[in-house]
């Protein structure tokens, strides 16, 4: 494929390269004012008081929140490697030849889009069991955030199927017709012409689709899931359950993700303007 299917506008991709750079120091200010202002207000709390105030109790218990981000980066990779599995499989039956291959695949992907993630999570935590017998190896507990973590993965995979039925579609038709004309089968076609190229389209959305997915994963602790949400309701809960705590503790569980899901926002937005495919 020749380098004319990809069109760099150069001083467009300056122009945003600058806005990204300026936008990183919008979002770095923000973070560092935030922890600028507990640091402050720790060192201006009185320890002789009796109760602790809210920001040196979001300190004292802040590696307990970050060990429930954790799990929230956990889940992510693992639906997000899930998803991108089931959903190549599911986009190429999407462009199958087969009508038989290809409307179970249309009703799948259009059942997982279309559908709110929080009912596909309350469906798959009440479907799927606490445990399983599994030969050889006895009974198995599937814990909660496992659970959790499939119900994310079905709605992103559905929409990675359509990312990859869009990316094929994109190609030129004459590149298959090319093929063709080489004795090139459907799936040699496909394997080595068509998927290379798809795979400088997708990343963007890919990288799109993780990110609501990353964001979506707080939506575990409705359930029980002791992630980063859960566990700053249960410290708080454990300190006294005083209304001053869900400003700072909230205001703090925004910055984390913030922080986390900004620089994956400008660098998507780098690759659409890069991979910008000419018209």
């Amino acid at each position: 494929m020749s380098g004319a299917a990809f069109r760099i506008d150069r001083r467009r991709f300056a122009e945003g390269s600058f806005c990204s750079r300026i936008h990183w120091r919008h979002g770095l200010w923000l973070v560092l004012a935030f922890f600028g202002s507990l640091a402050f207000a720790y060192a201006q709390s009185d320890p002789q008081q009796q109760a602790p105030s809210a920001i040196s109790t979001l300190i004292l218990w802040l590696p307990f929140i970050l060990k429930g981000f954790a799990l929230n980066l956990l889940m992510s990779f693992i639906a997000m490697a899930v998803a991108t599995l089931l959903g190549i499989g599911l986009g190429l039956l999407r462009v199958s030849r087969s009508k038989l291959l290809r409307t179970p695949a249309w009703f799948v992907t259009h059942l997982f889009r279309n559908s709110p993630w929080l009912v596909i999570l309350f469906t798959v935590m009440l479907l799927v069991p606490f445990e399983m017998r599994l030969p050889g190896l006895g009974t198995v507990a599937i814990p909660d955030w496992v659970k959790a973590t499939f119900a994310f993965s079905l709605p992103v995979m559905a929409n990675i199927s359509e990312v990859l039925r869009g990316a094929i579609n994109s190609i030129p038709k004459g590149q298959w017709e090319s093929a063709e004309s080489l004795a090139f089968t459907r799936g040699q076609t496909l394997r080595w012409i068509i998927l290379p190229q798809c795979v400088r389209r997708a990343i963007p959305p890919w990288m799109n689709w993780y990110a609501l997915l990353a964001l979506a994963t707080p939506m575990a602790s409705i359930l029980g899931v002791h992630e980063a949400v859960g566990n700053a309701q249960a410290a708080m809960e454990a300190a006294g359950a005083r209304p001053e705590f869900l400003i700072p503790f909230y205001l703090f569980l925004l910055c984390l993700f913030f922080a986390y899901i900004y620089p994956i926002a400008i660098w998507t937005r780098k690759l659409e303007r890069k991979y910008v495919v000419a018209s």
